[in-house]
């Protein structure tokens, strides 16, 4: 059984992280190792939190966040994602389970259309002949902080219920 005191400072410090990523992805076009890094050294401090055994839960998660990483590893090698937000999806993967995780992408795919599209629009209004940036992070953001809202906050409170 999770702990709510302790279980919900650490989802408050997962979103705040994600927030924290948005805004440098805005601003520098990186995510800081040392964020990401935060992100994934608190997810057995969640772990514990929410109760996860050892085994299965604990290699579970982190077989899981291994293939999260095989796969956006090979994404990357084509160009299409930056190791930013590699880095970042995998430390996500290590708070979450399959099915949660893949619906966060569902958001975040759509988030970063529409983030797209905007950012599309003002390269364009401005003239810029380079390419386009699209800071990815907020989308990831979108779609993590989604997640938070969405499974485990309520995961949380289902089980304080009982």
């Amino acid at each position: 059984m999770p702990d709510g005191t302790i279980h919900y400072a650490l989802i408050a410090f997962l979103a705040i992280a994600l927030l924290v990523a948005a805004i440098t992805d805005i601003r520098s076009r990186k995510i800081e190792n040392r964020l990401v890094l935060a992100v994934a050294v608190v997810a057995p401090a969640f772990w514990w939190a929410s109760g996860v055994s050892l085994w299965p839960g604990v290699a579970m998660q982190i077989g899981f966040a291994l293939v999260v990483f095989a796969i956006l590893y090979a994404i990357w090698s084509f160009g299409l994602i930056g190791g930013g937000d590699i880095k970042l999806l995998t430390a996500i993967a290590l708070w979450t389970t399959p099915v949660p995780f893949l619906q966060m992408l569902m958001v975040m795919a759509l988030a970063g259309g529409v983030l797209s599209i905007i950012f599309a629009i003002l390269h364009f209004k401005r003239k810029r002949s380079d390419r386009i940036q699209v800071p990815y992070g907020v989308a990831i953001t979108v779609g993590g902080l989604w997640m938070v809202a969405n499974t485990m906050l309520t995961d949380v409170a289902a089980t304080a219920a009982v």
